[in-house]
């Protein structure tokens, strides 16, 4: 089973630091497409990166929500395939980030994600476990993103695929 997670609202959340939108929680799944996305040169590569969904099958389903109707938790399913293009060269990579995720969203704006499977995952310099770069994170994992933005990937089981270096 392959399933999304960041790559919907929440992945532009990931990447560019964002906090997905509040909800009621919804009773069924509903369609979470991602938009195309833009970083500088030096903010996650060296050069600058875009990322277009070519697949984007997404869905999410509020599982709770704050009396206050923001949300809590939310799970997110899907096929997602990204081309990730390095804007300088025109090299890209189709990443499939058809993994799937519960995420939590806490009080103080932090967020832990329960992930099984392929996710995009956007470190900036000095903000995370991993190095500066874009990943494609995939196995039994938990992505930990502080109020700050700092991500801490801890895997249970998996790999890291670094994108920077399949499209410089």
């Amino acid at each position: 089973m392959r399933r999304t997670a960041l790559a919907t609202p929440a992945l532009a959340a990931v990447l560019v630091g964002t906090q997905p939108a509040s909800a009621q929680p919804a009773k069924g799944w509903e369609p979470a497409p991602s938009a195309p996305w833009d970083v500088g040169a030096g903010v996650r590569c060296d050069f600058p990166v875009h990322g277009q969904p070519v697949v984007d099958e997404v869905v999410r389903r509020v599982l709770s929500a704050y009396p206050d109707g923001s949300v809590r938790r939310v799970a997110y399913r899907g096929d997602l395939v990204v081309r990730v293009t390095n804007t300088e060269t025109g090299a890209s990579y189709d990443a499939d980030a058809s993994g799937s995720a519960v995420v939590e969203h806490r009080p103080d704006g932090s967020q832990l994600w329960t992930v099984l499977g392929p996710v995009l995952v956007g470190v900036g310099q000095d903000q995370g476990s991993l190095p500066r770069g874009l990943y494609l994170v995939d196995g039994v994992y938990t992505l930990d993103i502080s109020p700050t933005g700092y991500k801490s990937v801890r895997l249970l089981h998996g790999t890291t695929d670094d994108l920077c270096a399949r499209i410089d």
